[in-house]
């Protein structure tokens, strides 16, 4: 019974998320029985195709003749190889791209689709049960599939992938599929280091109350000295300080960083909504009763053009002295 796993890749790059998958692939295959798939494409590089034997795929299969990112296409490449592996299980990463895929995948095979899973599936008693985040993040939700073929996306950062000495079977995968006719174009977009959003363990954001947009250098001078990516609230981006590809929340990118620090930013639901995955939040505001210091794992009540210089230079001479 293999467990086949879509690893996204992006210019020839295996996302982070992609990895997390194919561990978690790893683990849900000891419960079910049977070896994991990995599925990728494009001009992905050796070393990137074994890493993916490193956390868990016993195979892996890339079609390189398809370059561009059309989720129709993907969607029969990835249905054409459930085929070939006799695959009873598809794991997906809760990002764009499995968001397009899973679905459509979902109702071409008639399978049963767990979108943004947060734990192993329980397979006790013969009944596979998965659970997921309901409400932005307040209650959880156990779902049982019955379908012959079960798909589950797996939200970022949900658990921890380990890597192992281990490696993989590639092979070229080739087969005759129909080419997605609807081509939409995206815009890629990256912060901070180069790291996409999403995929960024660190992160540091500000909202309003940085007054402007000319006083948005000790976010990025803070975000330098970690090596974080940098993000905002809407409002800001509504006014137009920062690119819309920076705003994180309910209506933008959600993000389960390692660190989320957010600076001028009072902390209104449908901003939590997309960090409150974060696995710690450090929450800077002058107002002491502002919502976000409820989330908040460390709060600093203080102005923000003061915490975060002093914040930067303390980062610096911590590396500096290691």
């Amino acid at each position: 019974m293999s467990v086949l796993v879509f690893a996204n890749a992006t210019e020839g790059k295996i996302a982070k998320a992609a990895y997390e998958a194919i561990f978690y692939a790893k683990k849900t295959a000891e419960k079910t029985g049977g070896n994991v798939t990995a599925l990728t494409y494009g001009s992905v590089g050796e070393e990137d195709l074994k890493k993916l034997g490193n956390y868990g795929a016993s195979k892996v299969l890339i079609n390189k003749n398809i370059s561009d990112e059309n989720d129709q296409t993907l969607t029969n490449l990835t249905a054409a190889a459930v085929e070939q592996e006799g695959a009873k299980t598809v794991i997906f990463s809760f990002d764009p791209a499995g968001k397009a895929i899973a679905p459509r995948l979902s109702a071409k095979l008639g399978a049963g689709l767990v979108a943004g899973a947060i734990t192993l599936p329980e397979t006790d008693g013969g009944k596979f049960i998965v659970r997921t985040n309901v409400f932005s993040g307040k209650a959880f939700a156990d779902y049982e599939v019955s379908t012959d073929v079960k798909i589950i996306s797996l939200l970022p950062n949900s658990l921890k992938a380990e890597a192992t000495e281990d490696e993989a079977e590639i092979a070229e995968f080739t087969p005759e599929i129909s080419q997605g006719k609807l081509k939409v174009k995206e815009l890629k977009t990256r912060s901070g280091d180069g790291i996409p959003l999403p995929e960024a363990e660190l992160v540091v954001s500000a909202g309003r109350g940085l007054k402007g947009p000319d006083n948005w250098g000790i976010v990025e001078n803070l975000a330098e000295a970690l090596g974080a990516a940098t993000a905002c609230s809407r409002p800001v981006s509504d006014i137009g300080w920062r690119p819309h590809h920076e705003h994180v929340g309910q209506t933008g990118i959600a993000i389960r960083p390692n660190l989320y620090i957010a600076a001028g930013i009072s902390g209104a639901i449908q901003h939590l909504a997309g960090v409150n995955g974060s696995k710690v939040i450090v929450v800077i505001n002058t107002d002491p009763e502002a919502p976000f210091f409820k989330a908040a794992d460390y709060g600093i009540v203080g102005d923000a053009f003061e915490v975060l210089p002093r914040l930067t230079e303390a980062v610096k001479k911590f590396k500096a002295a290691n």
